[in-house]
């Protein structure tokens, strides 16, 4: 009976005070976004998709508009689903609606909001992003890092040249994701990825982890009067242990820098820069805020790069027309000189509408990362309260059929002699976001992610495994902040310059 009571009551007691804290004075006027009805306690958590809420929040549109509201348990949501409500968002109301929600996984991965990505906005954010422009992310630190990115895009040209030698399979994902992480340790604390015999795959779980972590559900997020449900149910448990494995491997790359035998080198990666920093004063930064923002690059980086030119690869094997366009631009820009450098994509049209349509179709943060009102706002006559978790579906704007002539098709075509970019600027197209919290490392990803793109067509003839046809690649996607192909793209590669 005791079992039975003590859930009752705490359920009870969630109930009146959620009322009284969710439900405004009689006396105060409140015209919220409209939306499916909810039920008691719960909300609408029981029609929530967790495993493509981007898809989700589209669908609601086609009943409730381009803006709505829904409430997971205690949690307050609006989503905006235009480029008109993006632009209020993001840029006109950008102060309202810049801050972070202190959400379980993202506070313990996040060194309770001491990185870049998830701290709340305030003199810290403030701090914290003047340290990646300035010192992590401006341009031309990413230009020194050109040498660092073409040694590791020429390692994967050379690993897939071997398979397509002895027409072995090449599995794309695995081999985009090695590069990822390589690349991105290198940059961030100076040393390669080593594959070690089961080292990658142990990493790269890790940081699989780590995204799911992001955007797992806690009751302790939704219900916080019966939160200890968490401890029950293993995921205190789960999240403490990812944090522990990351926290180790921060300390051992900190600890490794601070070493004064440790080899000299030319090349200054983010830590050498954070600590230097650290060093002279010159932020008031710990150890803690070294690790948190290293998290957001490591998992950030590794995770955006290799999503983005799956999906590049994924939608040009699908459609051949525009793989030949694009491997033509590009082998008649370079000849034969055997590689591809970012110098070399400045001029090339047709490729970087390849890039802008992957962003449109594929961004790898379908609803960039959730933000949270920082005082009461209007968008359109409706009231959003403080608190309230606001998501920005940049993945619906970005098929949004107002827009975008045939939508759901790959039509590289309509950006060529088009003057939308992705910078954000153009709301049309905001697969980084924009405002305050535009994504820092916009140039770095990018260079990478194009530079991987250009060398794999550039070098390659792409085709089917024996016995499959394009039409059997799927879009399915893995759930998390980043949007992943949940099928590995696996390929037959031909070396093109050896034929």
């Amino acid at each position: 009976m005791l079992l039975i009571i003590i859930p009752f009551l705490a359920i009870l007691s969630f109930v009146v005070i959620s009322f009284l804290l969710l439900n405004p004075k009689k006396n105060e006027p409140f015209h919220p976004p409209p939306g499916p009805k909810g039920i008691p306690i719960i909300g609408n958590l029981h029609q929530f998709d967790t495993s493509n809420p981007h898809v989700y929040f589209a669908n609601l549109a086609k009943t409730h508009g381009p803006i709505l509201s829904i409430r997971l348990g205690s949690i307050p949501v609006v989503v905006v689903q235009s480029a008109k409500l993006a632009k209020e968002v993001l840029q006109t109301q950008d102060l309202n609606f810049c801050s972070r929600p202190p959400l379980v996984g993202i506070q313990k991965l996040s060194y309770n909001g001491l990185d870049i990505a998830f701290a709340p906005y305030g003199e810290y954010f403030r701090e914290a992003k003047k340290i990646s422009v300035v010192h992590l992310f401006n341009s031309k630190r990413v230009d020194s890092m050109a040498p660092i990115r073409q040694e590791e895009v020429s390692r994967m040209i050379k690993k897939i040249s071997s398979l397509s030698s002895s027409s072995e399979i090449v599995n794309l994902s695995e081999l985009l994701m090695s590069f990822s992480s390589s690349n991105i340790c290198r940059v961030a604390f100076g040393k390669r990825y080593e594959d070690e015999e089961g080292s990658r795959s142990r990493f790269h779980s890790l940081l699989n982890e780590a995204q799911a972590l992001f955007t797992s559900f806690f009751f302790s997020d939704y219900f916080p009067s019966i939160g200890w449900l968490d401890k029950l149910n293993g995921q205190f448990s789960r999240l403490d242990k990812t944090f522990k494995i990351l926290d180790a491997f921060y300390e051992e790359i900190i600890n490794y820098h601070l070493d004064p035998n440790k080899p000299k080198s030319d090349e200054e990666d983010f830590i050498d820069v954070l600590l230097h920093l650290k060093k002279e004063r010159s932020f008031d930064i710990t150890l803690d805020h070294i690790k948190g923002m290293l998290m957001n690059v490591i998992v950030g980086g590794t995770d955006t790069t290799s999503a983005m030119v799956i999906w590049a690869m994924t939608e040009l094997m699908k459609n051949s027309n525009s793989m030949k366009k694009v491997q033509e631009e590009l082998r008649n820009a370079v000849g034969n000189k055997g590689y591809i450098n970012n110098d070399d994509l400045k001029e090339l049209e047709y490729f970087k509408a390849v890039v802008k349509e992957t962003f449109r179709l594929h961004p790898v943060a379908p609803l960039l990362v959730v933000r949270e009102t920082i005082r009461k706002s209007t968008i359109q006559g409706y009231d959003i309260l403080p608190k309230t978790l606001v998501y920005v579906n940049v993945w619906a704007i970005g098929r949004d059929p107002k827009i975008w002539k045939e939508s759901e098709k790959f039509m590289p075509e309509r950006f060529l002699g088009s003057s939308i970019d992705f910078k954000g600027y153009d709301f049309e197209l905001i697969p980084f976001g924009a405002g305050r919290r535009i994504c820092p490392a916009l140039l770095l990803g990018v260079s990478n992610m194009e530079l991987a793109l250009a060398n794999l067509l550039y070098s390659f003839d792409w085709e089917m495994p024996v016995g499959l046809k394009k039409e059997d690649i799927d879009l399915d996607m893995l759930p998390g902040i980043a949007m992943h192909k949940k099928v590995p793209l696996c390929l037959l590669a031909k070396n093109h310059f050896q034929n």
